[in-house]
Formats: structure tokens, sequence, C-alpha cells
């Protein structure tokens, strides 16, 4: 991959040593170059013996080999009053130990080998992660196994991880911009699984059987995508896998409950959690769209111009035409599971925070009354268009970057056809997208601050609801 990028350089170096060479002075107005071309790597899929999809990218450059395991499952899937259940699996299945090994062992074996095995659970996926030198490769694909399919969670380790959470639950609320994140996520999926956070209660009932229970259930073969990359010879490779992941077994069909998308309800609400601070952190925002929305791609292109780079109509509005911040910006959350979000954000002093929510409304507002300039589409498309190359800098993100369209159903042609459908997006088309998935009027709107210092009472934008910072710290 840094050959193609290097390559591309050197071309236009040569182009520009060539004209020089030639005699007369460059004149960027007439300069002209060929059109850049930029190919999509490819990864192979195969299936292994147990049914398990792969995805391969060889890569000779270095004498290292990436491999990731996505697993479908998250913390949607914690039980109502076990919140924190997924986390606490997912970071318990390397730091536990697994197939006998103890965790101490473990740490020691792979850092001798100068490797890595990590994992992890979020939302919407779990993740089993190794990096390895490619002679010892062979050792660390048996305990990336074992971690994915034999965590043994040590008891020792797994309180270890449980406090060290408690631990994050105490301080959760030190942080201004963490409350108000948090918050508005609350807010925008309140009722349902994405809206919930883990508490001291929640995370202090969770068992070690569940935990056991949770993994069992999810950390299956016939349950997840395997992306390769790096200095592998292939017939060697494929045969490795089968030998450690075995053939295909007979088991039960994997039951799992079907989580609902988040209810489609637009309500304004505001919430202001109190802070002694002179600086008010402001989120606003509700429910996106999927990527299965038809318009998707006119999303990107809004998402861009309204706050989604440093040029954006709320950076400018807000930072540098008017002082009120250091930064303003707003973001889409394409949902791929379920609905995302739209949350536009700024931080500004206490004095002028209805001044600042005031105007960032305005500013979403007028998106969905007129079209965008023709330089404002222009610069977005190009940006995106231009970019795109840059989500393929490495082996491993190629090869992961496939599994994940599998993972989560995107259209096999998706991306070989993205630049295409960004560039036939037209001012139109952008203002039917900010009249279908921006609402200002249905704003929930988290202010973390000190209401005695507000330009304005909260109450102009609507009823408030004040949040209850304070915790219950469970003793030690």
């Amino acid at each position: 991959m840094k050959r193609i990028i290097l390559a591309l350089c050197l071309s236009l170096c040569t182009v520009a040593v060539v004209f020089a060479a030639e005699g007369g002075k460059a004149d960027p107005r007439s300069m002209s170059f060929p059109e850049l071309r930029f190919q999509i790597p490819r990864a192979e899929r195969i299936v292994l013996t147990c049914g398990m999809p792969v995805y391969l990218l060889a890569d000779r450059e270095l004498p290292i080999i990436s491999m990731t395991a996505l697993v479908r499952t998250g913390s949607v899937y914690d039980p109502a009053n076990r919140s924190g259940l997924a986390t606490l699996t997912g970071s318990a299945m390397r730091n536990g130990g697994a197939a006998g090994m103890s965790a101490e062992k473990m740490d020691d074996e792979l850092e001798f080998m100068a490797s890595t095995v990590e994992s992890a659970i979020a939302q919407d996926m779990g993740t089993v992660s190794l990096s390895s030198l490619t002679r010892n490769f062979n050792q660390t694909l048996r305990i990336f196994r074992d971690v994915l399919l034999h965590p043994d969670f040590c008891d020792k380790r797994l309180e270890l991880i449980r406090r060290q959470m408690i631990e994050g639950l105490r301080r959760q609320n030190d942080d201004p911009k963490e409350i108000a994140d948090r918050e508005i996520a609350r807010a925008i999926y309140a009722g349902h699984p994405l809206g919930a956070v883990p508490s001291f209660a929640s995370v202090t009932a969770i068992t070690r059987q569940e935990v056991v229970d949770f993994h069992r259930r999810f950390f299956r073969v016939d349950n997840m995508i395997l992306a390769v990359s790096g200095d592998f010879e292939r017939t060697a490779l494929i045969r490795q896998l089968n030998e450690v992941f075995g053939p295909r077994r007979p088991t039960a069909p994997l039951s799992v409950d079907k989580i609902p998308q988040p209810p489609a309800i637009f309500r304004p609400e505001v919430l202001h959690g109190k802070k002694s601070v002179n600086q008010s952190v402001i989120r606003m925002g509700h429910l996106g769209p999927t990527k299965d929305d038809p318009d998707i791609h006119a999303v990107r292109i809004l998402d861009y111009i309204l706050g989604g780079s440093f040029t954006s109509r709320l950076t400018m509005e807000i930072r540098t035409n008017r002082g009120l911040a250091y930064s303003a910006g707003s973001h889409f959350d394409i949902g791929r599971r379920f609905s995302g979000s739209f949350i536009a954000e700024t931080e500004t002093k206490a004095e002028s925070t209805a001044k600042a929510i005031s105007l960032m409304r305005e500013i979403i507002t007028t998106m969905t009354r007129e079209e965008v300039s023709d330089q404002e589409l222009k610069s977005a498309q190009e940006y995106i268009i231009n970019s795109f190359m840059f989500g393929f800098t490495s082996p491993a993100a190629v090869a992961i970057q496939r599994a994940r369209l599998e993972y989560y159903g995107y259209p096999i042609d998706y991306l070989e056809t993205y630049r295409d459908s960004i560039a036939r997006v037209t001012k139109r088309d952008v203002l039917s997208a900010a009249r279908t998935y921006l609402k200002p009027e249905a704003f929930k709107i988290v202010v973390i601050g000190d209401a005695k210092s507000f330009d304005k009472p909260l109450t102009t934008f609507g009823a408030v609801r004040e949040l209850d910072l304070s915790q219950s710290v469970p003793a030690n």
C-alpha cells in the first residue's frame, strides 16, 4: 500500500521536473495533469472447513501478520440490570487467561514473542485481534484461538477488571464533556439498549457465570468473520487456520433475541447538569439515518458542509465570525444495524450559553430552507472523493474493511460505487436530505454548566429536566 502512495508522489514529482527541464516557468493556471485513478485493493474471501468466512490480503513488505475476528455480539445484548456485562466479558477474555494458560504466563509468552492479542466488545461488535512477527505466528495464533474460544475468566483478573470499571464510574462525572456525551446518547436512545450505561449496581451484580454464559452464547465459529493480512503464504495459512479452528461441528443454531430499532420519536427536551465551571458544554441532537436509507450519500455531503470540516458552517460562524467557541461542529453517525444519530456540539463561556444554542439551531435550520452553494457542494465532493483512498493505507485496514462490509450487510460493490455516488449528489439532493434528517424543532439539548451564569435561562428553549449527577458509590 505504501508503494502505491509513493508511486503517485513520484509521478507528480516527475511531471514537475520534466516541465522545469523543458524550460519556462510553471503557470498554475495553465498546468494540467491526468486524472488520478485509485483502484481499491481487493481481499480474497475464502471459507474455512468450520464454516467461518475469512478475508485474506498478503503483503510481504514487513515480516508481520495481523488478524482480527469480528464477532456478532455487543453491549446491546446486556440484560437490563446488567449493563457492563459485554464490556467486562470483552476485557476479561484476554486478561483472564485461556485454555489453562494463566494470564501471567500469557503476558510473558506474548511479550517474549513481541506479539499482541487483544479483545473487546463494543455496542454491536466484538473483536479479538492479533499482531505477530511471521516467525512467531503459529504460537501466537493458538493463543489467539484460545482467547477467542476458550477463555478461563480467572476470578482474580475478573475482579481486577470489575474494580477498574467501578473506578471509571467513580470518575465519570469529572469531565463535563464526557457527561454531555453520555447524557445526549441516553436522551436520544432513551428506553433502548443503545441508551443504557453501566452503573455501580449493574457492574457489581455481574457474576462470573454470567460472563461465561455471555461468551459461550456468542463466541462460536459460525458467528464470526476473520480478516488476515501481512506476510503469509496463502496455502500454508489456510492449512494453519483449518488446523487451529478444526472441522465443522454440529451445533444448535444460535438463538439471539432480535433487538428492535429505536422508536422513531422526535420530541424536544432540555436537560441541564449542574457543574460549577466557567464554560458550558452544549450537545444537541436526535435520531439519525441508517446505512440503508436511499439518500445516504447526500447525508455525507450535508454532514461535511454543516459541521464536519474546519470550513463548515457551524465552525465558520460560531468560531471564526462570532468568536463564541474554540470549536463547534456536528456529525451524522450513520447507523449500521440500528438508527444512528445527529449531534451538534460546542463549548462556550457560560455567559454566551443561550446565544450559542440559538445560533446553532438557526444555522442548522437554514440548511433545511435553502440549497447549499455550488462551491460548498464542490468542496465537499472533492474532499470526500479525494480522501477516500486514505481509508486503505494498510493491508490490515483493507482486509478489515472488507470483513466489516459483510458483517454489516453492505452491498458487495459498496466501495467500488461510493465515489461515483458522491459525485452524483446535487444541491437539491442535499436540501432534501437536510429536510428529512434534520429536525431542529425536536432537538434533545444537553447543557452542562453553571446556570447562574447563563445569559438567558434554559427555559427559553423549553421545560428543563435537571440531571442527577450525584453518585451512590459502593464501599471499597
